[in-house]
């Protein structure tokens, strides 16, 4: 690890923090040589070994994290946010299995796909390979940082970490678990670096670095992916928003519809995969808000609609434009009344983040047409949006959920850390 005595970045000049950033990139860009031809049996073997750092650790790391509880308590965090910063023995464990999960999990790298012969007797295939090297910067959590560093690991790439302030004594105390089980493993212990100072300009230094990194991976609110977005010139694994639809068509399955949305909507409120807008169907919209409204009022959902909607239930708040742009992330529901399929996709099509979207419906064609036309990272038929998970999808665990279009989209796993490159096999072929 390229290294200051930084104490967490205070005075440090704009040269020396410089100096200290492109010292990191250096170093990951030589450990990605090294992992991207690590066998995958020490792979498996490292994210073991870190594992069993971390619950011989346990103990310094939680009075590592207690520090960074009392200075979030000295500086204001509000009770979620030390919540999300909170160490204990169960989350600690957590952690530990984590790691022995992806370490079972298939190892990506190296699988050749569609090899076929050409007219000229080539063999062409493609073959799938580390991105080299991957920064993540995430905010608050920082189990993230085992996270990041095994899902990485596993893919065969390097990784540069900047974990936020609020985190930073748990964030390198966890990185000296890090160290150490690459270092027991045989492999090169800049495989994972997690940024050492809290200085801000760290992060735009990181996003500069393209001649080190690969890609850049945001873990956070809106605010710092947003900025990350309008800042790196290397490419961005991200989504800003969760916008997410279900649109009760007047084919469904009344029963399973309630369910589906209670638990789409009330599961959990933090999401980026919760039910922000629920559209219904014009013919079943007075069925549905007779049924759901007394629903949401025992769960302490407030409820903002459409004039349609309000005619049904007056007591309802109006529902602004704003309102059908906005991730709620609480128990907040914006509900719109459409005439049919056209309508609830005009609707999404406008105002969604092309997250995730489910159509209730008993009709396939319906359904065939929703998949189709919807253009989101993940839709769905019949099913809660609460799905759209890297564990759900069969992935294992992932790194966050991109709705670009390129490289990666939806929840991203270690296949989603990796890309493809032609292979080529001959016998002395030459080109007529």
């Amino acid at each position: 690890m390229y290294s200051f005595n930084l104490s967490g970045g205070v005075g440090m000049s704009d040269a020396e923090l410089v100096a200290y950033m492109q010292g990191v990139g250096q170093a990951a860009r030589r450990a990605g040589r090294v992992m991207a031809r690590a066998d995958t049996g020490v792979k498996n073997q490292a994210l073991v070994k870190i594992a069993c750092e971390i619950e011989a650790q346990a103990g310094d790391l939680l009075a590592e994290n207690q520090r960074d509880l009392a200075a979030g308590e000295r500086n204001g965090l509000d009770a979620a946010l030390l919540d999300r910063l909170a160490f204990n023995p169960q989350r600690i464990e957590a952690m530990a299995q984590g790691l022995r999960e992806v370490a079972a999990l298939p190892d990506p790298v190296g699988v050749m796909s569609d090899v076929c012969y050409r007219p000229s007797g080539i063999q062409v295939g493609r073959m799938r390979v580390p991105l080299g090297v991957i920064g993540i910067i995430y905010e608050s959590r920082p189990n993230v940082t085992v996270d990041a560093a095994a899902l990485c690991l596993k893919s065969g790439n390097a990784a540069i970490l900047r974990g936020g302030s609020e985190a930073i004594h748990s964030n390198q105390a966890l990185a000296r678990c890090i160290r150490s089980g690459l270092e027991a493993s045989g492999l090169v212990a800049d495989a994972v670096q997690v940024v050492e100072t809290t200085d801000r300009a760290a992060v735009g230094a990181l996003l500069r670095m393209q001649e080190y990194v690969d890609v850049i991976v945001p873990r956070g609110g809106k605010g710092l992916i947003a900025r990350v977005s309008e800042e790196s010139l290397i490419p961005v694994i991200k989504h800003l928003d969760g916008v997410c639809h279900v649109f009760v068509e007047r084919s469904a399955d009344l029963d399973k519809a309630v369910a589906v949305v209670m638990n789409a909507k009330t599961q959990r409120y933090g999401t980026c995969n919760t039910l922000e807008t629920l559209l219904l169907d014009q013919p079943v919209a007075a069925r549905l808000l007779s049924r759901l409204a007394p629903l949401f009022q025992e769960k302490g959902v407030e409820l903002r609609g459409c004039a349609q909607c309000r005619e049904h239930l007056p007591q309802m708040l109006a529902a602004t434009e704003e309102d059908w742009y906005t991730e709620y992330l609480a128990p907040i529901l914006s509900i719109r009344v459409v005439d049919g399929l056209e309508a609830a996709m005009e609707h999404i099509h406008q105002y969604g983040s092309q997250h995730t979207d489910s159509i209730l419906t008993q009709d396939y064609s319906m359904a065939r047409r929703f998949l189709r036309e919807v253009d989101s990272s993940s839709v769905m038929v019949n099913a809660s949006t609460r799905f759209a998970d890297g564990f759900e999808y069969g992935l294992g665990a992932e790194i966050g959920i991109s709705t670009d279009k390129l490289h990666a989209r939806g929840p991203v796993g270690l296949e989603g850390l990796t890309t493809l490159k032609f292979v080529v096999f001959g016998d002395g072929h030459v080109r007529g």
